[in-house]
């Protein structure tokens, strides 16, 4: 048997860090069983699905690299794979389950079905949803109810008795009780499009879909979903609920820990490969050692045995650090490449960069690749060699414990030693700065601080000295010279 596996995402929002993991999963398994990875658009809910949820679909998986087998854009023989294209079969396949007394026609009005809802709050009734008030309706009924056009759903005659099971490789035998099951849950809408259960079990059986991976938020859906099998006489694929994506906080992961949409942490700055291969290990271990992995290589040895159990916990610093290390990972040339446009987009460039313009920012990836951890910090790191800086508070210049006059004298002393010693090595500047902190009792920070500070307007920068280097010593100086001005001021002024 072929391996057919699917990622049928909605198209009702970006695409989040749960669904990409879901398909990652999919795609790495058909790929290490020489099998087909197939993308379906289940665009069923016609009010929410959106042109933009969709592009963004196929932009998300570009990005990551994952190419789909069969599905929109690329095609296929079981197409369309947009179900709001395959309307007609579906009502096809609801008459069938009428014509064999699966299902059925229920004309309830939805005044109705909201006062059956009040009523069973208001009584406090153990008997929730539907009260399948037209399961049983006459023949004569039904043909007169069609002749006055009377607007009508198709729904599933759910057993009222007896169990359900399916078998899942993570989590064993699942079973329900019947009666336990949605009473009756419609299966194609008045307006002739299907529900989600409807339209999921006919296109993975028409489909030829052999494994079913997906969130575990899906089991409840699991036994209705074999009940449809079992209506239509259909062998069920295989099914693996994936353990859930959660925050530290041990809660199901979503806006309130932070960014979730990819699009997100792409515009932020993380590389593919490192969104790839952290996603992938959150739920899922080779062993209990190894961290890294291309995608060729999840392609090789991704296996359901291998997935966890237990719900996967999403940590935002650990993939930063994932990222951080697959940015020093790049050769230069390629760095700058994907740095320029957050340059271009800050105003630090034209859209047109000169080779004079390309060549300088060459030149200062060995100082700011060690501190990257997506690729939006080049903005802060590189905008004092851009623009002119501009410190708004003078206690910036000031490290912790260290009054503000201590620090206005050492800034003026290592302004007049930079000044008679510019462009000397860097050696022969730390050890005369040193000197300095030594000579005014105070800890080095307190010499090195306010001078990074007055250069590049932040506590935090690339190195001190290639900072100055790049920028340029008349500039560099020209800046601590303002500082000194700056501090000085302050301290009259106290």
């Amino acid at each position: 048997m072929s391996v057919r596996v699917r990622y049928a995402p909605s198209p009702t929002g970006l695409q989040h860090i749960g669904g990409v993991r879901t398909a990652l999963f999919n795609y790495f398994f058909a790929r290490a069983n020489k099998g087909s990875f197939i993308l379906r658009i289940e665009d069923t809910d016609r009010e929410r699905s959106t042109n933009e949820s969709i592009q963004d679909l196929y932009d998300t998986l570009n990005w990551l690299g994952i190419e789909w087998d069969e599905g929109p854009v690329v095609g296929g023989e079981y197409g369309p794979y947009i179900q709001s294209e395959r309307s007609r079969l579906y009502a096809q396949y609801a008459d069938q389950l009428i014509a064999d007394g699966k299902a059925y026609r229920c004309f309830c009005t939805p005044e109705r079905l909201d006062a059956l809802r009040e009523e069973q709050e208001k009584t406090k009734s153990k008997e929730k949803g539907y009260d399948r008030h037209c399961r049983n309706l006459s023949e004569e009924e039904i043909a007169h109810n069609l002749a006055q056009n009377m607007p009508y759903v198709v729904r599933l005659k759910v057993p009222t008795e007896g169990k359900t099971s399916f078998e899942d490789v993570l989590m064993g035998t699942i079973t329900r009780k019947n009666k336990d099951v949605n009473p009756d849950p419609v299966l194609l809408k008045s307006d002739g499009f299907p529900t989600y259960h409807l339209a999921n079990v006919i296109d993975d059986h028409l489909m030829g879909i052999t494994h079913i991976m997906r969130a575990q938020e899906w089991i409840p859906s699991g036994p209705l979903h074999i009940l449809l099998y079992e209506a239509f006489g259909w062998t069920p694929p295989l099914y693996c609920h994936l353990p859930m994506v959660m925050g530290k906080d041990g809660q199901k992961l979503s806006k309130r820990h932070g960014s979730t949409a990819v699009r997100d942490f792409r515009e932020k700055g993380y590389l593919p490969e490192a969104l790839m291969n952290y996603v992938s290990m959150v739920g899922w271990s080779y062993d209990d050692k190894r961290e890294f992995f291309s995608k060729e290589e999840f392609c090789e040895l991704f296996s359901l045995e291998k997935i966890n159990k237990a719900p996967g916990i999403f940590d935002y610093k650990k993939l930063e650090w994932y990222n951080g290390i697959y940015i020093r990972e790049k050769r230069d040339e390629e760095l700058a490449a994907l740095l320029l446009p957050y340059l271009k987009e800050a105003g630090f460039v034209g859209s047109q960069v000169s080779e004079q313009e390309s060549s300088f920012f060459l030149s200062i990836m060995p100082l700011i690749k060690e501190r990257l951890k997506v690729l939006s910090d080049v903005i802060p790191l590189t905008r004092f060699l851009y623009q002119e800086v501009a410190v708004e508070d003078v206690q910036e210049f000031v490290p912790k414990k260290q009054s503000l006059g201590d620090t206005a004298v050492a800034l003026a002393r290592a302004y007049e030693i930079l000044k008679a010693h510019a462009g000397e090595a860097v050696e022969i500047l730390e050890e005369q700065l040193v000197e300095v902190s030594k000579e005014l009792g105070l800890k080095v920070n307190g010499v090195f601080m306010p001078i990074r500070v007055a250069v590049t307007g932040s506590q935090v920068s690339p190195p001190l000295f290639d900072s100055i280097r790049a920028l340029g010593w008349e500039k560099a100086l020209q800046r601590i010279e303002d500082g000194v001005k700056m501090l000085e001021g302050e301290v009259d002024d106290e």
